[in-house]
C-alpha cells in the first residue's frame, strides 16, 4: 500500500463517502459534477490501493463490504477531524451556538435520543435544541427543520441521507393475551390473531409486518380491530395491556422483554430490519451548530455497537 496521501487520493475518498451516503455511483456523480465512469474509476483506484473490494455490486443493488464499512467510517472521522483542525487553526470556528431544529420519529425520540441529547447539551451548552416528534414525513426546507431522522430517505433534492442503523424488528405480545389466544407457530398463524395495526401517515395504508424465512425478508398483511395513527409507539401500551400482538423495534421493547411484560413471538422468523437515516442539507457551508450535531451522532450513535452484536 502507498503511504502518501495526495490531493487526488483525498478527492477519491470524498467520492467514496458520497457514493456510500447516496448508495449509487450515478447519484454521487451527479452531486460532484462528474460522470459515473469517473466516480467508478476513482473508487476502483482506491480498491487497488487497499488491495480489497469496498463495494459489492450487482445489476440492481450496491452495498459496502465489511472492509468498506470500516474504511468509510474511519475516513469520515479522519476528514471531520481535519476539517475541525483547520477551522480551529484559522480561528474560523467559534463555539457552536443558536437554535437547532430537529425532527425525530417517535421510537428515536423515546428510546435512542434522550441520553444522547443530555450528553450533547453538556458538550454544547450554547445550542438550543428544538425537538419536533412525529412519525409523519417532513420536508427540511418547507417545514423549517435543520435536520431530521427518518425510517426512509427523503425526496428533497440536495439532501444527504446517512444511514444510522438497521433496526431489528420483533413481534411481541403480553402473557395475558397469549394465555387466551390460538397457537402461533408460523407467520401465517398471525392471520388468526388480533394484531394491532399502524396506519402509515404518508400513504394512509396499513403497515405490513416483516419477517425472515430462510434468510429471505418477507412481508405479511395482518388483521386487527385496533389501529394506531400518527404515533407508532402507541401500540406498545396496547400490547402490554394484552390487547393484541404488535411489531416494534427491538430497542424499544428490550426492557419489557427482559422483565417478562412482553414475550417475543416467532423468534425463528426474526432478523428482519428497517433502516433509520440522518437527513441533512449537503454542502461544506453548514452552520457550526448543525455540523456539531452531525459529528456528535457520528461519534456516538453511528459507531456504537448494538446490543447482541460484536463490538
Amino acid at each position: 500500500m502507498h503511504d502518501a496521501f495526495d490531493d487526488l487520493t483525498i478527492g477519491h475518498i470524498k467520492l467514496l463517502l458520497s457514493a456510500a451516503d447516496l448508495g449509487s455511483f450515478t447519484q454521487a456523480a451527479n452531486a460532484s459534477g462528474l460522470s459515473p465512469a469517473a466516480v467508478s474509476k476513482a473508487i476502483m483506484r482506491l480498491e487497488q490501493r487497499l488491495g480489497a473490494p469496498l463495494f459489492l455490486r450487482s445489476t440492481r443493488t450496491m452495498r459496502l463490504t465489511d472492509v468498506g464499512e470500516r474504511y468509510v467510517a474511519d475516513c469520515r472521522e479522519a476528514l471531520a477531524l481535519l476539517h475541525r483542525a483547520e477551522q480551529a487553526a484559522a480561528g474560523a470556528q467559534a463555539e457552536p451556538a443558536g437554535q437547532l431544529r430537529v425532527s425525530l420519529p417517535t421510537p428515536y425520540a423515546h428510546w435512542r435520543m434522550p441520553k444522547l441529547l443530555s450528553t450533547f447539551q453538556a458538550r454544547f451548552p450554547r445550542i438550543q435544541v428544538r425537538l419536533h416528534i412525529s412519525d409523519r414525513s417532513v420536508s427540511l426546507g418547507n417545514d423549517a427543520f435543520d435536520i431530521a431522522i427518518r425510517g426512509h430517505e427523503l425526496a428533497d433534492s440536495g439532501m444527504v441521507a446517512r444511514k444510522l442503523e438497521d433496526a431489528e424488528l420483533v413481534i411481541i405480545a403480553a402473557p395475558e393475551y397469549l394465555a387466551r389466544a390460538p397457537a402461533l407457530n408460523r407467520p401465517q398463524d398471525l392471520l388468526q390473531h388480533q394484531c394491532i395495526q399502524f396506519r402509515l401517515p404518508g400513504s394512509g395504508r396499513i403497515s405490513t409486518w416483516s419477517y425472515s424465512e430462510g434468510g429471505v425478508r418477507k412481508e405479511i398483511a395482518t388483521n386487527g380491530n385496533l389501529v394506531c395513527e400518527d404515533e407508532y409507539v402507541g401500540g406498545i401500551a396496547l400490547a402490554r395491556a394484552g390487547a393484541g400482538i404488535y411489531q416494534m423495534y427491538r430497542f424499544a421493547v428490550e426492557e419489557d422483554l427482559a422483565a417478562g411484560r412482553l414475550i417475543e413471538l416467532l423468534p425463528g422468523y426474526g432478523g428482519a430490519t428497517r433502516p433509520f437515516y440522518l437527513i441533512y442539507p449537503d454542502g461544506i457551508t453548514q452552520p457550526a451548530k448543525l455540523r456539531a450535531f452531525i459529528d456528535f451522532l457520528a461519534e456516538t450513535l453511528v459507531k456504537a455497537p448494538r446490543p447482541g452484536t460484536p463490538a
